[in-house]
C-alpha cells in the first residue's frame, strides 16, 4: 500500500511526504507519484507518533476501580486480589481498549507488562500498532515462574513487524534474587530485553537497605542483573551513585510523572542528573488504574510542568526536550526505526489539527502540542504504513468499546 499526503506542515515548512508499503520512501517539498492513498496535510502538521514507554494495556479494565491510594495497600488490597479473577477474554478486551485510546492520541508502539501476554499481542496486532509484550514474572503467582516464561517464550507466535518479546520480573520486592539473576541469565541467552519498575516508592528503598544492605540499583548490580537489556520503570528515588551504575551498565530508564504524583510516591525522577549522564529516557503513561489514561499529551505536559516546580526553574525541560523524550528518544531506548519523518525510517506519524481551537495561533507548534493540546488534535495516525485513524475515526471503535463494557461489568460483578 502506498500513501501520498500532501502539503503537511514538517518541521515549519510545507513538505509532501510519501509512504509506500512501511517505509517513508520520500519527503519533499514537491512529489508527483501515484500512491493508493492522497491525504491532504493544508490544515495539518505531520509530527512523529508517540512511544509509550510503560503501560499494563489491560488495566483500562480497572481505570476508576481504586483510586486516591497508597501505593502498597492499592497492589495488596484492591488491584492484586481483582486481576486474579481475571479470564483471557477480559484481557484481550481491556487490551483491545487500550489499543484504540493509543490509536486515537498518537501511540503507536507501547512496552507492556501484564498477565496473559498472548492475549495482549492478539489485540495490538488486530489493532495494527507495534508493541514490546512481556512475560511477567512475580513469586506469587505460577504464571509467573521461570518454568511457565520459559514454556510461554517457546509457545508464543507474533508478527516480528509489530511485536517484539522481553522478560519482565515485576520489581525487586516481588521477585526473588535466584529468579531476578535466572531472569537476567534467560534474557542474554535468547536476546531479550528485561523490563522491571524500580525504585518507586521511599518504602522499596528502605526495606531493600534493610534487607541487603544496599540500595535498589546497588542490589541489582551485585546480582549480575543489570546491564543494556534492561529498561527501568519510574526510577524516581535513584542517588547519584546508583545513576553512574545505571549509566555505565546501559540501563534505559522510563518517566512516568502522571503515575507518580497520583500514586503520591513522594520523589521526582532526576532528569538533570540523567541528561547530564546521557542515559537514555523515554516516557510513559503507566496503566490506567493509577494514570488513568493512555494519553501522551498529558504526560508531556505534566512532566515538563512537574520538573520546572521541582527545580523551581521555568528552563528545565522544555517543550521541545519532551516532546523529543516522547517521540525519538522513546524510539532509541526501544531501537524503533522511527521518531522523526525522514526517508528510509518506518511509516509511524500523525497529522495533527491546525484548525483545532488549541492549536491556535501557530506561534510554537511545539509548544502548542506540549502545553496546550490534547488527543482531540489528533486527526490521522498511520502506523506501519497503515491509516489506522483518519478524521478521528477508528475502523470498530463502537464494537470494541460496547464488548469491554460487557466485560467490564462482568469483572466487577
Amino acid at each position: 500500500m502506498s500513501i501520498l499526503i500532501k502539503a503537511a506542515l514538517v518541521e515549519n515548512k510545507r513538505k509532501d511526504i510519501y509512504i509506500e508499503d512501511s517505509r517513508i520512501v520520500e519527503v519533499a517539498e514537491s512529489i508527483t507519484t501515484e500512491a493508493d492513498h492522497k491525504i491532504s496535510g493544508k490544515s495539518k502538521a505531520a509530527i512523529p507518533s508517540f512511544v509509550n514507554g510503560h503501560t499494563h494495556a489491560a488495566m483500562t479494565l480497572l481505570r476508576g476501580y481504586a483510586d486516591d491510594m497508597e501505593l502498597m495497600p492499592w497492589l495488596e488490597e484492591e488491584i492484586w486480589p481483582t486481576e486474579a479473577k481475571m479470564r483471557k477474554e477480559d484481557i484481550y478486551w481491556g487490551s483491545k481498549l487500550a489499543c484504540l485510546e493509543m490509536i486515537k492520541s498518537g501511540t503507536t508502539f507501547f512496552n507492556d507488562m501484564y498477565w496473559e501476554p498472548e492475549q495482549t499481542i492478539r489485540a495490538a496486532e488486530e489493532s495494527g500498532i507495534r508493541s514490546l509484550i512481556g512475560l511477567l514474572m512475580i513469586d506469587f503467582d505460577k504464571r509467573g515462574s521461570p518454568g511457565e516464561i520459559k514454556k510461554r517464550l517457546s509457545g508464543i507466535s507474533h508478527n516480528k513487524h509489530l511485536t517484539r518479546l522481553s522478560i519482565d520480573p515485576h520489581a525487586i520486592y516481588t521477585v526473588s534474587k535466584e529468579n531476578l539473576a535466572w531472569a537476567g541469565d534467560f534474557a542474554a541467552k535468547n536476546s531479550l530485553p528485561m523490563h522491571i519498575h524500580l525504585s518507586e516508592t521511599r518504602d522499596e528503598v528502605e526495606d531493600c537497605i534493610n534487607k541487603h544492605k544496599m540500595r535498589p540499583v546497588e542490589y541489582l548490580e551485585s546480582i549480575g542483573f543489570l546491564e543494556q537489556r534492561v529498561i527501568a520503570a519510574h526510577a524516581v528515588w535513584l542517588n547519584e551513585t546508583e545513576l553512574d551504575i545505571c549509566k555505565k551498565r546501559g540501563v534505559r530508564l522510563i518517566h512516568n510523572p502522571v503515575s507518580n504524583m497520583k500514586l503520591s510516591v513522594g520523589n521526582v525522577i532526576n532528569y538533570k542528573g540523567i541528561t547530564a549522564r546521557k542515559i537514555p529516557l523515554a516516557l510513559g503513561t503507566d496503566g490506567c488504574s493509577s494514570n488513568n489514561s493512555l494519553d501522551m499529551f498529558d504526560d508531556m505536559k505534566i512532566a515538563a510542568l512537574l520538573q520546572k516546580h521541582h527545580n523551581t526553574d521555568s528552563t528545565v525541560l522544555p517543550a521541545n526536550e519532551i516532546f523529543d523524550i516522547a517521540t525519538v528518544s522513546g524510539a532509541k531506548v526501544f531501537s524503533l526505526n522511527s521518531g522523526e519523518i525522514k526517508e528510509g525510517n518506518d511509516a509511524d506519524l500523525l497529522l495533527i489539527n491546525l484548525k483545532n481551537n488549541l492549536l491556535v495561533p501557530h506561534h510554537n507548534i511545539i509548544s502548542n502540542i506540549v502545553y496546550s493540546a490534547n488527543s482531540e488534535c489528533v486527526d490521522t495516525t498511520i502506523c506501519n504504513g497503515r491509516i489506522l485513524m483518519q478524521g478521528r475515526k477508528v475502523e470498530g471503535e463502537e464494537e470494541i468499546i460496547e464488548k469491554f463494557n460487557e466485560h467490564a461489568a462482568s469483572l466487577a460483578r
